[in-house]
């Protein structure tokens, strides 16, 4: 499976040099780097002509004809003064510059590849020649600009990216996920159903709206329920704190790009990236016996982390966000059975939300902190864990954090898309930084081990990955507007709202659609809407003491008893079914 993998690969690695030597050979673009990724590979050039999606197709044939030649791809070594001088006089300004990085950074030589009458600098690995190379199993999917070296203080270029794969079937089946993601696309359907916004006053600084912050606080309910069923503890830490605690935490000297900052009386401060080192300092209050532990702490602390605007995605990727940290102070013994509670909670969280997942193991890096023997005992206690859980799950060897093993859950959604949401750490930096310390049955300190965990990650996220996976047609607990009533006339009305107070008394979210439009056009605007049942009250149903119920997805309608219909609602309310 690793070969296979690895082939596949090699063979985008490749596609992405074939795509710039069509692009140099019709606009005579300067290649920068060219990757493959996750499903593809992109490539970074810059050209006098603005490309556009219309270009795509061209270049696409161009790409076609490269690989019918069945062009060697060879690998040649040159000296590092020489490889500049090369690219000097090849043109490529922008791979040059890469060269001469490397120089200072010591390097004595640098890898070049070549097909055909292309050749550019790069480290591989590649297939052995572009016939290699499926010419019906590739796509190009979009362009975008990129500043060069993902610096916005350097000149914004050109992108190209493109999907591959080893047949056609596959890619098919690809491009059909793409193009239901598109339909899913958590930022179309949260303006269409008016669950948040983004504004310039304001980028990467999301708004909730009033049914956004509905399944909002149902998340949050929810995620409270949960947490305090597992006996964990809420806290709050303030979100912005002083430079001390971050330098003693190693933010300020590790991740002050990322923070904002500023003073107060001449003090520097930052707003929190993570919640961390506040939970810190509410350990260290007093002392803490053995017989107290293990504690576990909770916050849904609001964090916020410098972004690029380049790299804005919706809710995916923004400047503020809410973590669901919990910070578990334990002794090493304790290590197995709180991941295994850390697992359980989890698998009750996703299982909730219909989402299906994998974990990962992730071991000792080269450079870490810590003894051998105290990154045996927290890999084992991992393991063991995982083992107990009756969970499959694959080892990342040495993808650790330098602090700790770390568990990673990724969550599968409707689509079979996989986000990386959940998180275990086990921390053996900051319990040694910020001197925290434990009374042992022995009388003596002794230094807790620490787990950080996510679950949601980050809600904001999070929510997008659930209108995307519900393609927000949300569950009936957390639909903003549960029960939808549509008058048929001003004279229904009055009838609509004494019915629709009777539901509201039970806790269930309704709305009564009084406008002057028409029947046929209130019930398209519900369908659109996805609310979850629809109620169209005239005449006859003012006569009847039964309710004609639509439900969501089907233009068939059912007869029932009111009583019966809302102890439906409510049981599935409840059920979270």
């Amino acid at each position: 499976m690793k070969k296979k993998e690895d082939n596949l690969l090699a063979m985008r690695h490749s596609l992405a040099h074939v795509m710039m030597q069509a692009l140099e050979n019709l606009y005579k673009a300067i290649p920068g780097v060219g990757p493959a990724i996750e499903g593809g590979f992109y490539h970074d050039f810059d050209a006098q002509k603005q490309i556009t999606e219309d270009d795509l197709i061209k270049i696409e044939e161009e790409m076609r004809k490269i690989i019918q030649q069945d062009l060697t791809i060879k690998k040649t070594l040159m000296p590092i003064n020489e490889g500049i001088d090369f690219l000097q006089k090849k043109g490529y300004s922008l791979t040059k510059e890469l060269a001469e990085d490397l120089k200072k950074a010591g390097e004595t030589e640098i890898s070049f590849y070549a097909q055909g009458n292309f050749i550019n600098m790069c480290k591989g690995p590649h297939i052995e020649s572009t016939g290699k190379i499926n010419a019906d199993a590739f796509k190009l999917t979009k362009i975008a600009g990129a500043y060069w070296k993902g610096d916005e203080k350097n000149k914004m270029i050109q992108r190209i990216y493109g999907v591959a794969f080893e047949n056609k079937k596959d890619l098919d089946e690809y491009l059909n996920m793409l193009a239901e993601a598109e339909k899913r696309d958590h930022r179309k359907i949260g303006k269409e159903q008016e669950l948040f916004s983004f504004h310039e006053e304001g980028p990467g600084f999301p708004f909730f709206k009033p049914k956004g912050m509905i399944i909002w606080n149902e998340l949050m309910q929810y995620w409270k329920n949960v947490h305090n069923r597992f006996a964990y503890q809420e806290v709050k830490t303030p979100v912005m704190l002083s430079r001390k605690l971050w330098e003693i935490s190693g933010h300020w000297e590790n991740y002050r790009e990322n923070m904002y900052e500023s003073k107060i009386d001449d003090t520097e401060f930052a707003i929190k990236p993570m919640n961390c080192p506040g939970g810190m300092l509410i350990f260290h209050e007093e002392n803490h016996s053995y017989r107290e532990l293990p504690l576990r702490w909770a916050e849904i602390g609001l964090v916020h982390r410098h972004e690029l605007s380049g790299v804005l995605a919706g809710l995916f990727r923004v400047r503020s966000f809410h973590q669901d940290d919990a910070h578990i102070f334990m002794t090493e013994t304790d290590i197995k059975q709180e991941i295994l509670g850390v697992l359980q909670l989890a698998d009750e969280v996703y299982s909730t939300f219909g989402l299906s997942y994998h974990l990962e193991l992730s071991t000792r890096p080269k450079k870490s902190i810590g003894t051998d023997n105290e990154w045996q005992a927290a890999t084992k206690g991992l393991q063991e864990a995982l083992e107990s859980s009756g969970k499959k799950y694959v080892v990342n060897e040495g993808d650790g954090a330098f602090y700790g093993p770390k568990i990673d859950i990724h969550i599968k959604d409707a689509i079979g898309r996989t986000w990386q949401c959940g998180t275990i750490q086990l921390d053996m930096n900051l319990p040694e930084r910020f001197d925290l310390n434990y009374i042992a049955s022995s009388g003596e300190k002794k230094r807790p081990v620490m787990i950080h965990r996510v679950i949601y990650g980050s809600i904001e996220r999070f929510f997008g990955i659930l209108i995307e996976h519900y393609a927000g047609n949300w569950p009936v607990w957390l639909s903003p507007v549960q029960v939808k009533f549509v008058a048929v006339s001003e004279k229904h009305i009055d009838y609509c709202n004494t019915i629709a107070d009777e539901f509201r008394a039970k806790n269930i979210r309704v709305e009564v659609d009084m406008s002057n439009e028409t029947v046929g056009n209130k019930i398209r605007k519900a369908v659109l809407e996805k609310v979850p049942y629809m109620l169209v009250i005239g005449d006859k149903e003012m006569a009847s003491e039964n309710l004609i119920v639509r439900y969501r997805g089907s233009k068939e309608t059912r007869e029932v008893v009111k009583e019966d219909f809302i102890k439906e609602i409510t049981d599935k309310i409840t059920d979270k079914k």
